[in-house]
């Protein structure tokens, strides 16, 4: 993921990322440096976000996992609308066909 830091002189710090501006003040955290735990692993997470949209930020395909959150089984069909706050759990597991 690419971001463009602008300044104007104005003491507020502005990204350009493909998501769109972001403005940050002083002394706030940077969105960036939120996380949460993947398998395991604390992952920087663009939060706030959805499973799905963490899951693509991944680069996985939201279709070809499975995924339990803090400790639920999560459906398909809520990976769009569940949200993700910072130290959530997600255990993901990748579907694999094969014999």
């Amino acid at each position: 993921m690419w971001r463009l830091k602008i300044h104007f002189g104005d003491g507020l710090q502005r990204f350009w990322t493909p998501a769109g501006l972001t403005l940050l003040r002083r002394n706030q955290p940077h969105p960036w440096n939120m996380s949460v735990i993947a398998n395991g692993e604390t992952v920087p997470a663009p939060l706030p976000c959805t499973i799905e949209q963490f899951l693509v930020h991944q680069g996985l395909l939201p279709r070809s996992v499975v995924v339990e959150h803090n400790g639920e089984a999560v459906a398909p069909s809520e990976f769009t609308e569940r949200p993700l706050q910072a130290g959530d759990r997600l255990e993901i597991v990748r579907i694999v066909a094969g014999g």
